[in-house]
């Protein structure tokens, strides 16, 4: 799986991509991530990428021709590619809800590229190069880098070899629609603050394994 990201900052994501699961991922080459600065297919002098709208508003937007260009410079990499197989995503906060069944079914793609955008958002025209909208939730960010994050390990984690243990995918939050995780404990047995007790849950304990599936069962959270 490739992901490619549009930014104008692409060395702002570094940091998250050198720890954890997606820097294991990357080392495996379960998956590849690229990004590529906007700036880079600008023309004048000052390589701007925004301007201000038609119209007049407030703030800035950002410029069509040079998303095209990148568009078009990172299309030619994946030409080979099924049609099916690749999507261009521009992150929005009046995009698509991304979810755990997105997620998924983004996960059997093989190339994604990212439009992150910046400012008040992007030159309407930029919706007849792209493939969806999507957003993370119901609030503004000030720009996309953080949600192309957000999806691309939200995705990586579905895939093959990217989690030490593949059943942590089948049983955790939203594996299930509307279902959460049951109650988990670890060591120790008893946790003492002041003169209260925290206690696992005897059942936990039993190595009984059917009842404490359906104890599991039984306290899954329903979410809504």
């Amino acid at each position: 799986m490739k992901f490619n990201i549009i930014t104008i900052f692409p060395k702002l994501l570094d940091s998250y991509l050198e720890e954890g699961i997606l820097s294991r991922a990357l080392a495996k080459k379960v998956i590849k991530i690229k990004t590529h600065d906007l700036r880079k297919w600008t023309k004048d002098k000052h390589r701007t990428v925004d301007d201000t709208p038609y119209g007049g508003g407030a703030g800035m937007l950002m410029k069509i021709e040079p998303l095209y260009k990148a568009l078009q410079h990172i299309k030619k990499s994946s030409q080979k590619i099924e049609k099916k197989k690749k999507k261009i995503i521009l992150l929005s906060a009046s995009g698509k809800k991304w979810n755990q069944a997105l997620a998924q079914k983004y996960s059997t793609l093989e190339d994604i590229v990212f439009i992150c955008g910046r400012y008040e958002g992007v030159d309407w025209r930029i919706k007849e190069f792209i493939d969806e909208e999507v957003s993370i939730g119901d609030y503004v960010l000030t720009g996309g880098e953080l949600a192309a994050m957000v999806i691309i390990d939200s995705i990586t984690r579905l895939l093959p070899g990217s989690l030490g243990n593949e059943n942590s995918v089948a049983e955790e939050s939203h594996s299930k629609k509307n279902v959460g995780e049951y109650p988990q404990y670890t060591r120790p047995e008893e946790f003492k603050v002041g003169q209260k007790k925290y206690k696992v849950p005897p059942i936990l304990l039993s190595g009984d394994h059917e009842r404490i599936k359906e104890w599991r069962r039984k306290n899954q959270k329903i979410i809504k």
